[in-house]
């Protein structure tokens, strides 16, 4: 694997920074000292705060997508496994990617300019979920596919950061693909 360039590497430094620390932790110092670099590293690549949250926000999106994969499903149940996985993964070895993407979302709500890149992001979310459900028929996918993103938005808020996150089992595979099934089921019924 090739070792990544330096605005990736802080914007990775910088979503596990936010992970852990939240926003109040996410400073350019702080970053610079996590991923290993010299001193005024971080704000030569991300001048002011704000673009270092918007570098997190487009390599989070950029990420989740590439978690999605570009393949479309040839049955409910291919689609079922797929989402399975991907919940998952999110919220096992991705965790730490989803807690950042929920701490700039609540940012996003006092912050226009967060907020437009977090809109892009979801509607390529939302595309993506379309043409899985369109191409396993759904009557209206665009529709469809908005029920999809946020019961599985619940699903990843409840297990990482709900009520119950902290005394719930390790995210079983199996339990999730049965669940991603409802979820497809539900959103394909007309």
């Amino acid at each position: 694997m090739s070792t990544p360039d330096r605005r990736t590497l802080i914007a990775d430094t910088a979503i596990a920074t936010l992970a852990t620390a939240g926003l109040r932790g996410l400073t350019h110092r702080a970053i610079d000292t996590a991923a290993g670099l010299p001193a005024g590293s971080t704000s030569y690549y991300f001048r002011t705060r704000t673009a270092l949250i918007g570098a997190c926000c487009a390599r989070i999106a950029e990420l989740d997508l590439d978690d999605t994969g570009s393949s479309r499903p040839a049955s409910r149940e291919e689609a079922a496994a797929m989402i399975g996985a991907v919940l998952h993964h999110w919220l096992t070895t991705g965790r730490e990617r989803q807690l950042a993407r929920y701490e700039l979302s609540l940012e996003a709500a006092r912050t226009p300019e967060l907020a437009a890149a977090l809109h892009r992001a979801g509607q390529a979310a939302r595309a993506r979920a379309a043409a899985i459900l369109a191409a396993l028929g759904a009557a209206r996918p665009q529709e469809a596919s908005e029920l999809l993103v946020a019961w599985t938005e619940g699903v990843l808020f409840d297990r990482l950061a709900g009520a119950m996150a902290r005394t719930r089992p390790a995210p079983d595979p199996a339990e999730l693909t049965a669940l991603a099934r409802r979820m497809l089921d539900a959103a394909l019924a007309d």
